[in-house]
């Protein structure tokens, strides 16, 4: 469907003799309408386009990104919470918990995540923290340690306060850390999840309100996001030929318009390439014993998203020293891989031996013999 409305705006745009102009990377001038915008690779964190991406705007519901990933990575899904009579009647969007109904933390998660219950935030962040301030505390230090320089969050799910604020780009990393989840990546790409009945009298089946994942080909997530003060606001993800990629628009009044516009320009533009192997990089470090090598590599290899021509770009550093004394372990450290891309560092890993090497007796015995010539 978006496609099909984008085709159609194309080709109305063509007939009339203009063109769609790009000035930024993946940036359409025909959708360009979101207050702030941004589209990041999920694995490397590369920002791939940005457009107003750290002017602060409100986020509304997509603040729960943040809120299930802290619960995701630290709280234990299994445990049965009793829903509280703070969480219960919650304004806004509602899953309709009644207070003292039992219920799974990963169906709270369900919850949250699908039908954007407020109430489910508010009896996370009791379960997680005990209020709702110190839970907004544990989101800001967990924001800036995932690199959100421009956020500051008062609550769990995005209700309008004072002082809670976010930008695409922050919104765009954040959520890129969430997809690395499998929990979180797993519940967001969900279309349809059942919740037993806790005590409220019935079963609850919940439809994921993310239009994106039954109309964008191979959107897996995120969650939208509304308030008359935030506006729309969506972050999208979808994977397409290897690589994965989360969009963020913040009041954004064609949101799935402008989100499948901006996925579909990255997609194109955009390709993950193996830029580093492994296993095909086996160094040779001499030692300290005349014809004796140290072999050492790195352990991992390494991919990121790159457009056509970047890879003339890229600069690799081998750092090893001279010479390497004996005893030397297999895993021990002894130097380094570095990647640059337009001189920006995007890749750093230890060279480990991956062999055990020591010195013989007769090794020993040569090397006093030089000593005393």
């Amino acid at each position: 469907m978006i496609k099909r409305i984008f085709a159609c705006f194309a080709a109305a745009i063509t007939a009339a003799g203009l063109s769609i102009v790009f000035t930024a990377p993946c940036r359409a001038e025909a959708y360009a309408v979101s207050r702030g915008e941004a589209v990041v690779e999920v694995t490397s964190g590369r920002l791939l386009y940005e457009e107003n991406g750290d002017r602060e705007l409100p986020p509304a519901s997509t603040t729960k990104i943040l809120t299930a990933l802290i619960i995701a990575e630290d709280c234990d899904l299994d445990v049965v919470v009793e829903v509280p009579k703070e969480a219960a009647g919650t304004e806004g969007s509602s899953v309709y918990l009644a207070a003292g109904e039992k219920i799974t933390v990963l169906d709270l998660l369900y919850g949250l995540m699908l039908r954007s219950g407020n109430d489910c935030a508010v009896t996370l962040s009791l379960h997680h923290s005990g209020s709702v301030a110190a839970f907004a505390e544990c989101m800001n230090e967990r924001a800036a340690k995932l690199g959100a320089e421009h956020s500051h969050f008062a609550n769990p799910h995005g209700l309008p306060a004072e002082e809670h604020y976010t930008t695409a780009n922050d919104l765009a990393r954040i959520a890129a850390a969430a997809l690395q989840n499998d929990v979180f990546s797993e519940i967001v790409g969900t279309e349809k999840h059942t919740v037993p009945d806790g005590g409220c009298g019935y079963a609850r089946t919940w439809q994921n309100k993310n239009k994106m994942l039954y109309h964008y080909e191979g959107a897996d997530g995120v969650k939208t996001g509304y308030t008359k003060e935030a506006g729309r606001c969506l972050v999208t993800s979808a994977t397409r030929g290897g690589m994965r990629i989360v969009s963020a628009v913040l009041n954004s009044p064609n949101m799935y318009e402008r989100s499948g516009e901006l996925l579909d320009s990255c997609f194109a533009k955009y390709s993950m390439k193996r830029v580093y192997s492994a296993g095909c990089s086996v160094y040779e470090l001499p030692t300290d014993v005349p014809g004796k090598i140290c072999r050492c590599r790195c352990t991992d290899d390494f991919c990121y998203p790159l457009a056509d021509g970047e890879e003339r770009e890229l600069e690799t550093a081998v750092i090893l020293p001279e010479m390497k004394r004996l005893p030397v372990h297999r895993g021990e450290i002894v130097g380094s891989v570095e990647i640059r891309l337009q001189k920006q560092l995007i890749f750093s890993q230890k060279i480990v031996s991956i062999v055990d090497m020591e010195k013989s007796y007769f090794d020993i015995l040569r090397e006093i013999a030089r000593t005393h010539n």
